[in-house]
């Protein structure tokens, strides 16, 4: 059932996301629209077509042998419902993101750890560095692979761990979309021992890496 949930979330992430971007710019390229988005160039064709089937995006002929989408009154409709629903959502992430960094960190610092890094960018890392503040706890990097940024909330952002500069005691995971592989990739570079990880990613650590669930 949890996982039938993140998909319909991130089938509606998608969709909103696809809505906006339309609403913005309806000349905008679909290769535009899967690098704004984050997702495969056939992915938002498939949507495209998903959409214009619901009725919620017309297509009209446009210069340069190029298409034109345009939001009808139904999808500007949809994507004020899922604006509200996104924003709903948001502020629930958000507190419980918040109360399982605030525990990981705990869990941390009754181990001795106070300087971590965070594995991948993302809405969960910018609230963890926000608890990390009133923790006591120094965030000395965000190790993200696919990320572009030199910061990210103020913190430095390497693709791997071998590129941080600094010493750090743990691992916490705060990436959402590929959790298990950011997961197995700490535990290959610092040991499970020293990787933590919130509740909400379901990640189902051995008892060696105590995690933080």
């Amino acid at each position: 059932m949890d996982r039938l949930l993140e998909t319909d979330h991130a089938d509606e992430r998608i969709v909103l996301g696809l809505l906006s971007s339309l609403e913005s710019d309806a000349e905008r390229s679909q290769r535009h629209i899967a690098s704004e988005l984050g997702i495969a160039l056939g992915l938002v064709n498939a949507y495209l077509k998903r959409c214009v089937k619901k009725g919620l995006v017309k297509v009209h002929d446009a210069p340069a042998r190029r298409y034109a989408y345009y939001l009808t009154p139904q999808g500007f409709a949809e994507k004020s419902r899922l604006t509200v629903q996104y924003l709903s959502n948001s502020f629930s992430f958000f507190r419980l993101a918040k109360g399982d960094c605030v525990q990981a960190f705990e869990a941390a610092k009754g181990r001795g750890f106070e300087g971590l890094v965070l594995a991948g960018q993302s809405d969960l890392a910018e609230i963890a560095i926000l608890c990390a503040l009133d923790a006591g706890i120094t965030i000395v990097a965000v190790v993200d692979a696919r990320s572009t940024a030199a910061k990210f909330a103020g913190v430095d952002v390497v693709k791997t761990f071998a590129d941080v500069e600094g010493k750090f005691d743990a691992v916490l995971v705060t990436d959402v979309t590929r959790a298990m592989q950011s997961y197995e990739t700490a535990i290959a570079a610092v040991g499970a021992e020293r990787v933590l990880a919130p509740a909400l990613l379901r990640l189902r650590l051995n008892a060696a890496g105590g995690g933080a669930r």
